[in-house]
């Protein structure tokens, strides 16, 4: 067993256009202010981290992870959240997600998707250069229109889908493993790997690739009615990264899983500050602990209702309070005897 470590604090939901939010310096005194010892680090933003410039100086490198330690955080992992959704992605979303990549892409959905494969890349490397083992993704989605089986889809047509994605992330899966790092998909809804199911078809495509991991989320297991914690038994070996994220699930006689296209506060199922919520993290970090788990547990802020700095604050006493230090010998040890031969054999009759 291992004691996790943590709290942590996944900077994405707070980066911003004031102070402390819009700079390195900026949000790393405020995380450590709030009681955080890590940060995860978005990739897609360059007044926190240039990948460009991370990739080329080791001045840079040295600098960036100079003044988070001297503000008191580590770096825990990077993300390219953003970037991997843009990996694959359906003609009916182009729209949507074209926010995501650089202006002049916009509208040129095969320049998108090679930018964000470069991207992908880059923060690969980046991240070893880093000294970091592991970094955080989406796996994108060409299916997920499909996921309801009405129309009757066409024979054929999700294992296309899966092939094509698995097709575009071997090789990131390949450079991955040249460089020493995990690709953990957050395990999340709008993705084609949005279950353990689906993980599981996209991990027979890239023939078990020890590269390819989850994020594990329970927040998004609550609101598919999934089991969270069996969901680490199955999977404990792939876990590689953890989000402490809560959230509700609860159903009426007028809407349910789906949600009747209502925002996210008027949802049966929404996304609440940790502790707020309905998920057993008691058990989920339990069970975390009794797996090994060697990563960080890191808060991610998406509340409903909550202000963000508000669920921040309260998330870094959360983790504290529920990260399990590990007992380095059996409770029951004190009346332990010394190995005796001959008082085995008594007690057994032989």
């Amino acid at each position: 067993m291992r004691t996790i470590k943590g709290p942590a604090l996944f900077l994405a939901q707070f980066i911003g256009e004031t102070a402390p939010f819009d700079s390195w310096d900026g949000i790393t005194r405020w995380a450590a202010d709030c009681g955080y010892l890590g940060v995860q680090v978005p990739t897609s933003d360059p007044r926190i981290l240039d990948l460009a410039r991370a990739g080329e100086s080791q001045d840079y490198r040295d600098e960036f992870l100079g003044i988070a330690r001297q503000n008191g955080v580590d770096v825990t992992e990077l993300s390219t959240h953003l970037q991997g959704q843009l990996v694959a992605v359906h003609p009916a979303y182009d729209a949507g997600f074209d926010a995501f990549a650089p202006p002049a892409l916009r509208g040129n959905p095969r320049a998108r998707q090679e930018w964000a494969v470069d991207q992908v890349a880059r923060a690969i490397r980046v991240s070893r250069l880093l000294g970091l083992d592991r970094m955080a993704t989406f796996s994108g989605a060409l299916a997920w229109p499909y996921l309801y089986p009405w129309p009757q889809r066409a024979p054929g047509l999700i294992e296309a889908a899966f092939d094509t994605l698995a097709a575009r992330w071997r090789p990131l899966l390949d450079l991955a493993e040249e460089n020493g790092v995990d690709l953990c998909y957050e395990i999340h809804p709008g993705e084609d790997l949005h279950d353990g199911v689906t993980f599981e078809m996209f991990l027979d495509r890239v023939d078990g690739h020890r590269r390819a991991n989850m994020l594990y989320d329970p927040s998004h297991y609550v609101l598919q009615q999934l089991d969270y914690l069996q969901n680490i038994d199955i999977y404990r070996d792939r876990i590689r990264m953890f989000h402490v994220k809560d959230a509700e699930f609860r159903p009426t006689g007028r809407q349910g899983v789906y949600g009747g296209y209502q925002g996210w506060a008027e949802r049966a199922g929404r996304f609440r500050s940790p502790g707020d919520g309905q998920v057993d993290f008691g058990a989920v970090f339990s069970k975390l602990t009794q797996y090994g788990f060697d990563g960080w547990a890191v808060v991610e802020w998406e509340c409903a209702l909550k202000h963000p700095e508000d669920g921040a604050r309260e998330g870094a006493r959360f983790v504290r309070d529920h990260i399990i230090r590990v007992t380095p010998h059996a409770f029951d040890d004190f009346a332990a005897s010394r190995v005796d031969r001959a008082a085995i054999d008594r007690a057994l009759g032989l």
